[in-house]
């Protein structure tokens, strides 16, 4: 099979879904090399956003073929919106189009795929901006009137889109995200003088930082620093303005794990989540987590995870004293559960998608 991956999320900075569109090509591209197809990663793009993918997926065996083009995002708009020309006349025959975030290009023949991350701009629309809940409103209505088969993060998310979407269960593929190479237990550990809580999320409503940072203020009796890695999303967090509380922004890969390592304990406050990634990666590095009590971070979390109470600053503060009790115990079953996780088979399964309607 010629199998066409959109990759023009990867022009823009690395979120959670960006690291899941990544990791998913490359385990993908090493599964269909090794079975004899080819894939061809494409996007139209911004000048800039060219040097940006092409950095992102060096190394990876795909064929890739970016378009620099000025006012990208307008032109995906458009060519998304018209529905023409097809994909084909500009990367010849194909036999599979997977769209990704929030492209989703015409096509002549094949298969048609895409992959869902999570239902949040439709579920929750007031948890995202006017433009995300116009852009994705789009491509889901779409996916589902055109896709032979869809992919999701989590059976939460394939369930949910499913019932959501009205789209056939059986055409659903579960693929759960695998884990970077950099987050692993072994390595350097971050020292920040003393010791500290870690969450990573961008900073924006959904992500429940405001939460974590009254429960912070509950349990100031431990001496702890409360450490914020993560973009600047959307929204106030006045919360994240009280002592103690280390915002560092967005760091790459080797430092994050540095500091998963490092941590006392990982906490992510998640309200909603397509999977919960930062979840699995601290456990790959050896950190004990607390995590929001939610279903759709269940798969995330196994058994290996202290949960609490989204809205309740007291079940999150009681929480975090518990998993400093379990440190040991938390950091062994983390470990085990994290061990289930990889890109490698995200891509085999993605593979095992596309044969199953060729």
């Amino acid at each position: 099979m010629r199998i066409a991956f959109d990759v023009s999320p990867l022009s823009h900075e690395r979120t959670g879904v960006n690291n899941y569109i990544r990791g998913s090509l490359q385990g993908l591209a090493e599964a269909a090399v090794r079975d004899g197809h080819d894939v061809v990663a494409f996007a139209p793009t911004s000048p800039k956003g060219r040097a940006v993918i092409a950095e992102a997926v060096a190394g990876f065996p795909v064929d890739l073929r970016l378009v620099g083009l000025p006012a990208a995002h307008w032109v995906r708009t458009a060519w998304s919106r018209v529905g023409r020309p097809p994909v084909e006349r500009f990367l010849g025959p194909i036999d599979v189009l997977h769209f990704t975030d929030w492209m989703y290009p015409p096509q002549r023949a094949g298969i048609r795929a895409t992959t869902i991350h999570d239902l949040v701009p439709l579920r929750f629309p007031e948890w995202v901006t006017p433009r995300t809940r116009s852009m994705h409103a789009r491509k889901y209505a779409h996916a589902a009137k055109t896709c032979d088969l869809m992919f999701a993060n989590s059976a939460f998310t394939a369930d949910d889109v499913a019932e959501t979407l009205r789209f056939p269960r059986e055409r659903v593929v579960v693929a759960h995200p695998g884990i970077g190479e950099a987050f692993s237990a072994s390595g350097e550990v971050a020292d920040i003088g003393r010791p500290y809580l870690l969450t990573v999320a961008t900073l924006e409503p959904r992500k429940n930082l405001g939460t974590l940072a009254d429960a912070f203020r509950l349990i100031g009796d431990l001496g702890l620093t409360l450490v914020v890695v993560g973009g600047r999303g959307w929204g106030e967090q006045p919360q994240l303005a009280y002592p103690g509380i280390e915002l560092l922004g967005r760091v790459d890969d080797a430092e994050l794990a540095r500091l998963y390592r490092g941590a006392a304990t990982v906490v992510y406050p998640s309200r909603f989540e397509g999977f919960g990634m930062p979840i699995t990666e601290a456990m790959a590095s050896g950190a004990p987590v607390v995590a929001s009590s939610h279903p759709s971070l269940d798969e995330a979390c196994g058994d290996a995870a202290v949960r609490a109470d989204p809205e309740s600053p007291e079940s999150f503060a009681s929480a975090i004293r518990e998993a400093l009790s379990r440190t040991d115990e938390l950091r062994a079953r983390g470990l085990a559960h994290a061990s289930q996780f990889s890109w490698a088979r995200t891509g085999e399964l993605f593979l095992e998608g596309y044969l199953q309607f060729a």
